[in-house]
């Protein structure tokens, strides 16, 4: 069994949320510390702010690109990266073009993830590709898969959080088959309990995205008996 800290750190607590305020934020960012998680994804404009507070953790900031629809140019995006790099996002969290994979445009998918991934990887940051599986076929999700082997983003991410169903167990089981050992998998959307993030897990997935963190992490605390 995992321990708790193995545990905590699967997690990029979720700050995301359009009504958030400032006071929430910084509040969900003082969680993230006190329970030592993977990352914080934060809003863009908060990166520098998330950065600052977080100094001195293990605890990550992160941060989203093109979200929550892909539709930006890439070259947009590109500069979004650029910018939360230097404000000190350490882990990127992009959209890729919905429109674009349904039409089966591969080469512009390619061309879009590529360039988040260049800039963030020499900027020593990882980068987690978001799918948004609700709007996508099977055979999209095992392209978008084979891209990111061949690109080597550092995680493929089943959705955004915000559309109609986020991660399920048979997507998940497809990113990972279709997946190389050097991309790793994160569920976003619908882990919300003890027991579904160590299903998740023994599927092979190391991060999970989730606003019920604390939660999630208690309820996992008082079954260990800690």
């Amino acid at each position: 069994m995992p321990t708790l800290a193995e545990l905590a750190k699967m997690f990029d607590h979720s700050l995301l949320q359009p009504v958030l305020t400032d006071a929430e934020l910084e509040r969900g960012l003082i969680l993230a510390r006190e329970y030592n998680v993977a990352s914080v994804c934060i809003k863009p404009y908060a990166v520098k702010f998330a950065a600052k507070l977080l100094a001195g953790s293990t605890v990550q900031a992160s941060t989203t690109i093109g979200f929550p629809h892909g539709g930006h140019l890439p070259g947009v995006k590109i500069f979004e990266s650029e910018r939360a790099l230097a404000d000190g996002a350490t882990e990127l969290d992009m959209v890729v073009n919905i429109g674009k994979v349904l039409s089966g445009e591969w080469n512009f998918v390619a061309h879009d993830i590529a360039g988040v991934v260049e800039v963030a990887h020499r900027a020593g940051a990882k980068v987690k590709v978001i799918f948004e599986n609700a709007f996508l076929k099977d055979e999209h999700k095992i392209e978008l898969c084979k891209i990111c082997g061949e690109l080597r983003a550092d995680w493929v991410k089943t959705s955004t959080g915000y559309a109609e169903t986020g991660a399920t167990i048979d997507d998940l089981k497809l990113m990972r088959q279709h997946s190389p050992a050097h991309v790793q998998v994160k569920a976003a959307g619908g882990v919300r309990t003890y027991e579904k993030l160590l299903e998740v897990r023994a599927i092979g997935v190391t991060r999970v995205g989730a606003t019920a963190t604390k939660v999630i992490l208690d309820e996992a605390k008082a079954k260990m008996g800690g």
